[in-house]
């Protein structure tokens, strides 16, 4: 194994990474409780559009854009006191609100894409992605979130969508990013990868897990990888995060150094589990291997894998 993998990267390889593009000024000291109502009535403001796990797209000859004018919004019927201040760009604010979306209603120009496939097939440009992320996660969380978990009674939005407070205890609740801890398990010249009974047929990835109240990183990673593959490991180092709004997850992506190398696989949560080696995993990333391939470019766990696959 090279020592290099566990070496401070040169460049942040999270910029890489699908939905983590956002630069928007997000102002977070800023936000009153009728900031989003406000941020509407600017001239500037643009508002992604979204609803079911989708998102409307503009065609825009060649290409798409996901941001919406107020007037834009309004004639889809948008959900204007419940949008969510995401932040601000040089031409203004940006806003995510909820819209109902069907399909079979929508123009030619206008398309309902659902976030996964934005993401995989590079609809939009990173900035704008980052956005939609940010906003997908914070319209979810406000939808599973209407009443209060202390005494049941009906909450409401506050601080521009950052916040929801119960009108009956005056309980505040704040939106949750869910961690996931997902790892790449290396030994010398060759990793471990699995596979989910839902993945598509051939496709292997980096093994996951979500990260339990009082676990560090990296015991989760450790403890992830035990139960699935039964690999112990010594050395564990971050690589890089993506925001995953399925609903509201932080990928954290970890290299993990395997202290044995007899695999036993929980086939209950795998289909299968294995060694790779670093040449089969180039042919695998390259798409010019027989039966398998890793996931696609938009996942973290692409890069988690390309990376240390090109690190020799």
């Amino acid at each position: 194994m090279s020592f290099r993998l566990f070496d401070a990267p040169a460049t942040e390889p999270s910029q890489t990474m699908g939905f983590a593009g956002n630069i928007l000024d997000r102002q977070s000291e800023n936000r009153s409780d009728d900031a989003a109502l406000r941020a509407l009535d600017d001239p500037g403001a643009r508002l992604f559009l979204m609803g079911g796990g989708r998102a409307l797209l503009k065609l825009a000859g060649e290409a798409f854009d996901g941001q919406f004018t107020r007037a834009e919004a309004q004639s889809f019927q948008a959900l204007e006191d419940q949008a969510i201040l995401l932040g601000f760009s040089p031409q203004g604010p940006m806003l995510a609100a909820p819209v109902s979306l069907d399909p079979e209603t929508l123009p030619e120009t206008i398309k309902a894409v659902d976030y996964r496939s934005i993401n995989m097939q590079g609809l939009l440009d990173p900035a704008s992605l980052g956005a939609l992320a940010q906003g997908a996660g914070l319209l979810a969380w406000h939808a599973n979130h209407r009443f209060c978990g202390r005494c049941g009674q009906p909450t409401e939005m506050r601080a521009g969508g950052y916040k929801r407070v119960c009108m009956s205890c005056g309980a505040e609740h704040f939106p949750r990013t869910d961690p996931v801890a997902i790892m790449l398990t290396v030994a010398r010249d060759k990793c471990i990868l699995g596979r989910s009974k839902h993945f598509a047929p051939g496709m292997y990835s980096a093994l996951a897990g979500f990260i339990e109240p009082g676990e560090t990183i990296e015991n989760a990673v450790r403890r992830e990888t035990l139960e699935e593959a039964g690999i112990r490991l010594g050395r564990v180092v971050y690589h890089a995060s993506q925001p995953w709004p399925f609903p509201y997850s932080l990928m954290i992506g970890c290299y993990g150094e395997a202290l044995n190398e007899d695999i036993d696989a929980d086939l209950e949560e795998l289909e299968d589990c294995r060694w790779f080696s670093r040449e089969e995993v180039l042919t695998m990333l390259a798409r010019t291997h027989p039966t398998h391939f890793v996931p696609p470019k938009g996942a973290i766990a692409y890069h988690l894998i390309r990376d240390w696959a090109e690190s020799a």
